[in-house]
């Protein structure tokens, strides 16, 4: 079975300086029929206004993910990390026991476009960890690159959580299919463009979520960018 969310049903909040969609409750937009999927549970499309950003703040026992759309996002936290995150990078926080950080768009005339994803760990009161990677557009062109993984398989940053994250660029007629469990759950959400999953017509910032199907199928795509989620149930 597979579920259609429409951009457009999302929460959505303007504090002026941050302008940001979300597809689960978080903050002040709650939505009891959209806590999460699987151990999914935040996923922010955020948008930081230059020179504006998050200031320190803190986490426990969840797994961050950023992964920057345009602009760039500075990253400084209590682990030591002072870090740029471009476009093409994927960035992974293991929370842990505990860990501050703030994030901000130091551009003077360029907004800071990103998403924010949060995955319920499988392991908690673990030490706090950092990882960043780079993976080129031609690793994603036409393909559903792994990109997150609980043993970070092919070169993917690696998450202490039962679940798997692909990233993948279609445009004409590339295709991509991913098997399934049918015990699992998965979640696509259409960054950009317009792309088909399994049959349904997407466009950005829709997602489909997914149970019980042994296989997901991208295609058409016009311009697209797309993440696919491997949830635990």
């Amino acid at each position: 079975m597979m579920t259609l969310r429409k951009s457009a049903d999302r929460g959505y909040a303007d504090h002026g300086w941050l302008k940001s969609f979300h597809s689960f409750s978080f903050a002040g937009y709650f939505d009891a029929a959209h806590m999460g999927w699987g151990n999914l549970r935040v996923v922010n499309e955020d948008r930081i206004a230059p020179g504006a950003g998050f200031g320190t703040h803190g986490h426990r026992d969840m797994e961050i993910i950023s992964y920057v759309l345009s602009g760039e996002l500075a990253h400084q936290d209590t682990l030591g990390n002072v870090k740029g995150i471009p476009p093409g990078d994927v960035q992974r926080m293991s929370a842990g026991t505990g860990v501050r950080h703030s994030e901000f768009n130091h551009a003077p005339d360029a907004t800071t476009h990103f998403l924010q994803i949060w995955i319920e760990p499988n392991l908690t009161g673990i030490p706090p960890g950092y990882e960043q990677k780079t993976f080129p557009e031609h690793e994603k062109q036409g393909r559903l690159r792994l990109v997150a993984s609980s043993d970070g398989a092919n070169g993917s940053v690696t998450i202490h959580a039962d679940a798997s994250m692909y990233a993948g660029l279609f445009d004409g007629a590339q295709s991509a299919s991913l098997p399934l469990d049918p015990k699992r759950k998965a979640y696509a959400l259409l960054v950009r463009g317009r792309l088909t999953v399994n049959g349904q017509a997407l466009e950005g910032g829709d997602a489909a979520l997914l149970e019980g199907e042994s296989q997901i199928t991208v295609s058409g795509g016009e311009q697209a960018e797309v993440l696919v989620f491997d949830l635990c149930a």
